[in-house]
C-alpha cells in the first residue's frame, strides 16, 4: 500500500488527505506531528514542510509541492537530493492566473478602482480611456503560466512582450519575445505594466528592486504573482513615493499571512490580495502526485521533474 505524508507549518491539509482517499481508496496517508514509522511513507506532499523532515524519511520515493513552485522545498538546507522532486503542472492554474492577471491589467489602467470610488458617492466621473493596444505589458517569466497570461492579454488587445531565462520558440502570436540578461533592460523599457510570474531562484530572489524599477517608464504598474522574496519591499515603497512606479498589486509576500501592521495595507497605491491568483484543484494535487509515483515505478521522469540544481 502506497504511503503519503502531507507535511506543512503553514497549511491545514486535511482537504488533501480526503482527496487522496476519493482518488485512491484505502491509500495509507498520514498528516500531523505523529507519522508513524518513517520508513513507510512513499511520498511526502508539501507545503513550506518543517525544515529536516523529508531527510528522516528513509524510503522516500517522491517529494511533491502542491504548487507551481518549489523554492518553499528547496529552502530545506537538508533536503534529499537524491530524491525525485516534482511540482504541480495544472492547465485549471492557467485558467485561473490569466483571469487574475488580466483582471489586474485591466483595472489599474481603465481606473476601475477610481470608478468604484465614484459609484460609492453617485460621483459620474470619467477616467482616462487609453486603447489596449496603447498600453504595453511585460510578463517576466514565460514558462506555462506567463505564456497562457501572456497569450490571454495579447487576445484582449494589450501590446504584449515577455522575459525568459533563454530564448523561447512558441510564442503565443503578437507577443514580443526578449531573452537572458543582455535583452533586460531593453524589455522593462517598454513595460507599462510589468507583470512578474519568474521561478524563485537564487539569480531571481530580490528581482523586482530600485534598480529594475529605474528601468521601466515613469508611472509604471507593478503586478506581483511570483513569490514573495521576488520583491524588495522597501525598494517597492520608496518607488510609489517617488512616482516611479503609480502602483502595485501584489498577491505574493515574504511573509504571510501579511501582518496587520504592514505598510502596505495602508498604502492607497498597493492593492494586496491574499495570495489567491490561482489555485489547483485538490484532486488534480492527488491524480499527479499518484501519476508521479506510477511514472517513477516504470523508470519513466515525470515531465514536471524539477531541475534541483536549476530550482524549477
Amino acid at each position: 500500500m502506497t504511503c503519503v505524508a502531507l507535511l506543512s507549518e503553514v497549511l491545514d491539509m486535511e482537504y488533501l488527505a480526503t482527496a487522496f482517499r476519493e482518488v485512491s481508496p484505502g491509500i495509507d496517508v498520514r498528516q500531523g506531528a505523529d507519522l508513524g514509522a518513517l520508513d513507510e511513507i512513499d511520498i511526502a506532499v508539501c507545503w513550506f514542510p518543517p525544515h529536516g523532515q523529508l531527510a528522516q524519511l528513509p524510503k522516500l520515493r517522491l517529494a511533491q509541492s502542491l504548487a507551481a513552485g518549489v523554492d518553499h522545498m528547496l529552502a530545506d538546507a537538508q533536503l534529499p537530493r537524491d530524491v525525485p522532486l516534482c511540482r504541480i503542472v495544472d492547465s485549471g492554474m492557467a485558467a485561473g492566473m490569466n483571469a487574475y492577471v488580466s483582471w489586474a491589467v485591466v483595472q489599474q489602467h481603465r481606473g476601475m478602482r477610481a470608478y468604484v470610488a465614484s459609484s460609492a458617492t453617485g460621483l459620474w466621473q470619467e477616467q482616462p480611456v487609453v486603447s489596449p493596444r496603447k498600453h504595453r505589458v511585460g510578463i517576466a517569466g514565460m514558462g506555462t503560466l506567463g505564456m497562457a497570461c501572456a497569450g490571454a492579454l495579447a487576445t484582449i488587445g494589450y501590446a504584449v512582450r515577455g522575459w525568459s531565462r533563454s530564448a523561447k520558440a512558441d510564442l503565443p502570436e503578437g507577443v514580443t519575445g526578449y531573452h537572458g540578461a543582455g535583452q533586460l533592460d531593453a524589455f522593462l523599457s517598454g513595460c507599462d505594466t510589468l507583470v512578474c510570474l519568474l521561478p524563485l531562484t537564487p539569480e531571481t530572489h530580490g528581482f523586482l528592486n530600485a534598480d529594475l524599477f529605474s528601468k521601466l517608464p515613469h508611472g509604471a504598474h507593478l503586478i506581483n504573482v511570483g513569490r514573495g522574496d521576488h520583491l524588495v519591499e522597501a525598494d517597492l515603497l520608496r518607488a510609489l513615493e517617488r512616482g516611479q512606479l503609480s502602483a502595485a498589486t501584489l498577491d505574493a509576500f515574504s511573509q504571510e499571512p501579511l501582518p496587520a501592521s504592514h505598510p502596505f495595507w495602508k498604502d492607497p497605491r498597493i492593492l494586496v490580495t491574499p495570495h489567491i491568483a490561482t489555485r489547483t484543484d485538490r484532486l488534480v494535487i492527488a491524480q499527479q502526485t499518484l501519476a508521479n509515483l506510477a511514472a517513477l515505478e516504470q523508470g519513466i521522469c515525470p515531465v514536471n521533474q524539477v531541475d534541483i540544481d536549476r530550482g524549477y
